[in-house]
């Protein structure tokens, strides 16, 4: 990710690949006992979790060329 607001939260290599591989694979949109595992899995806190998904879907969106906030259609 280059966006700076992704830098800011100082990643591992390690956590990128396992929360890029949830965004990919299992969900964009982790419901909460899922965004908790992820979190334990990296050794991140919720808060955290929560938005890397956040700033990842709205690096996503606009990539896909969508508005960068969930509208009417979904993912």
């Amino acid at each position: 990710m280059t966006s700076t607001a992704m830098a800011c939260l100082k990643l591992s290599e390690y956590q990128m690949k396992v929360l890029e591989e949830n965004f990919n694979k299992v969900s964009k949109h982790p419901d909460e006992t899922t965004l908790m595992l992820i979190a334990a899995e990296c050794g991140l806190s919720e808060k955290e979790t929560q938005k890397w998904f956040k700033l990842r879907n709205a690096q996503w969106r606009q990539a896909e060329g969508l508005p960068a906030e969930l509208g009417s259609v979904l993912d």
